[in-house]
């Protein structure tokens, strides 16, 4: 099994998607678990001490001013996890609870956090235990970190709460860790508001997504291709000359894939009308510049990703010299911004290729193609309510991409008064993806049937390539009207796991 090895400085997108999709193996490095030491040595010297240092020695947020006895402490750690495990709503997806563990691992192994190496082991034998802490949707502000989704997950490492084992099943926490040889950790001071304080969640989710939308972007531009074969466009827009006058390196990226993906077709540049058309309408002929802006955000989402893995995330933090400082680090704003970016990019590509869709059914701009491309046009709907279904997921990806992070609600008694809802904005991306996914395969289901309509004139290697893999897939081609709902759900997954971006390049080779 694939080991991601956790050092001081940091970890890349692969490992946190290699840890919360693929089940890696999490060790913590020789470097790390001295730097927790050394950082340790700092926390129990202030600890020691009688003047008052916060999350070491006082309360927390409004409650800072209130200094701790050292015999109340340890009590003071586990009721901050067991207070804030506050959640409500449906269970978040393992593979995001996973994420918010390993990335709260990553910043204990800076050094900066305080936390004993004993604690941050148990955090790696947790993960490695394949034991998922119950995470719930509502309970982030995105603000003094992940709040609630964190205390649950400390929660679990103090053997209490629920969590579901290797084996799917949800059970208390103390029973799983029982039986993989894992000793519930008893937290000492600053320990818990360690494990509590950081952007894990948002960081975890953005990665994730980041990661879908690469393929969904190649996706989409794969789609925009087989939509233009499909309605006799022309493939003269994507010459790079054309691109290369407005230099944005995503719109180039895009018409280069489409351009790959029509390759030697005989279905670009024919006109049925009686008076050919001169361009293309704007689904069409500005697919380049919609995909292309929304590959410019990722770039940018991607950057702040990066800083953010680099990143320890915590408040107070141990700085080298000694000091442990008050700082606002685990504000989520940077991440917040980038998450409602990506939603609106997604809601915009989902848009257009609806249009595209829409124009592929209607038979007053389908240039020849039948109405709803139907055997039988009246006799069958063809793809009528498919259209409706894309438009629905659209009309909610609208919705979807107002931005969390342009509000802020306070809390902990005007304390915390001003906070990023960056964990909403990344639960609302989720659900942007999964929509996207599901826009572009009927976009798919659609064009791959207008393509095959059109008798006589040989489509692109790569576009049959496509209609070959989609049909092996069980995504049937044109005929009379059928149950629909199976064949869309087949193009769902299609695109999903990746297929329709490897049947295409087994013939361009890869795409940008």
């Amino acid at each position: 099994m694939h080991t991601v090895v956790v050092g001081t400085s940091g970890v890349a997108a692969s490992d946190v998607l290699a840890v919360a999709r693929g089940g890696a193996r999490v060790e913590l490095s020789q470097e790390a678990v001295a730097a927790l030491a050394a950082a340790r040595e700092i926390v129990d010297a202030l600890a020691a001490k009688p003047e008052p240092v916060y999350g070491v020695s006082t309360g927390f947020g409004a409650l800072a001013t209130r200094h701790i006895s050292q015999e109340l402490r340890a009590q003071l750690q586990r009721n901050i996890v067991r207070s804030h495990a506050a959640g409500m709503g449906p269970r978040v997806e393992r593979e995001v609870v996973r994420a918010l563990m390993f990335l709260r691992l990553k910043t204990v192994c800076s050094g900066h956090t305080g936390v004993r190496p004993e604690v941050a082991q148990t955090m790696a034998d947790v993960l490695n235990a394949g034991i998922t802490p119950v995470v719930h949707e509502y309970g982030s502000l995105g603000c003094s970190g992940d709040l609630a989704p964190l205390s649950h997950c400390a929660l679990a490492l103090m053997g209490e709460g629920d969590a579901e084992g290797p084996d799917g099943v949800v059970r208390p926490a103390g029973e799983l860790l029982a039986e993989h040889g894992i000793a519930p950790v008893e937290l000492r001071e600053k320990e818990g508001l360690a494990l509590l304080n950081g952007t894990d969640g948002m960081l975890g989710m953005l990665i994730m997504a980041l990661a879908d939308l690469d393929t969904l972007y190649k996706s989409a531009d794969i789609t925009a291709a087989l939509s233009l074969e499909a309605l006799l466009g022309t493939d003269k827009v994507l010459a790079p000359e054309l691109h290369a006058i407005r230099p944005h390196p995503g719109q180039g990226a895009s018409a280069a894939n489409m351009l790959a993906v029509l390759k030697d077709s005989q279905l670009t540049g024919h006109h049925q009308d009686d008076a050919p058309r001169v361009q293309d309408a704007y689904s069409v002929r500005c697919a380049p510049q919609v995909a292309g802006a929304g590959r410019d955000t990722m770039a940018h989402a991607r950057v702040v990703a990066e800083r953010e893995l680099a990143s320890a995330v915590d408040n107070p933090v141990v700085l080298p010299d000694g000091r442990v400082e008050s700082n606002g680090n685990f504000h989520g704003a940077p991440v917040a911004y980038v998450l409602d970016f990506l939603a609106i990019a997604a809601a915009d590509l989902a848009s257009i290729a609806e249009r595209r869709t829409d124009r592929l059914l209607d038979k007053n701009r389908s240039h020849g193609l039948p109405p709803f491309l139907a055997d039988d046009a009246g006799v069958d709907s063809g793809l009528m309510i498919a259209q409706y279904t894309q438009a629905a997921l659209v009309s909610e990806m609208k919705r979807l991409a107002v931005p969390a992070s342009a509000d802020s609600i306070p809390s902990s008694a005007m304390q915390e008064d001003h906070v990023s809802m960056g964990w909403s904005a990344a639960r609302k991306l989720r659900n942007a993806v999964d929509n996207l996914t599901r826009v572009v395969a009927i976009e798919l289901y659609a064009a791959t049937r207008g393509v095959e309509l059109r008798e006589g004139l040989a489509p692109a290697p790569a576009t049959q390539a496509v209609i070959e893999a989609v049909r092996k897939a069980g995504v049937q081609g044109p005929g009379p009207d059928r149950f629909l709902a199976p064949d869309l759900a087949a193009a769902d997954t299609f695109v999903r796991e990746g297929r329709l971006v490897a049947a295409v390049e087994a013939i361009t080779g890869p795409l940008q």
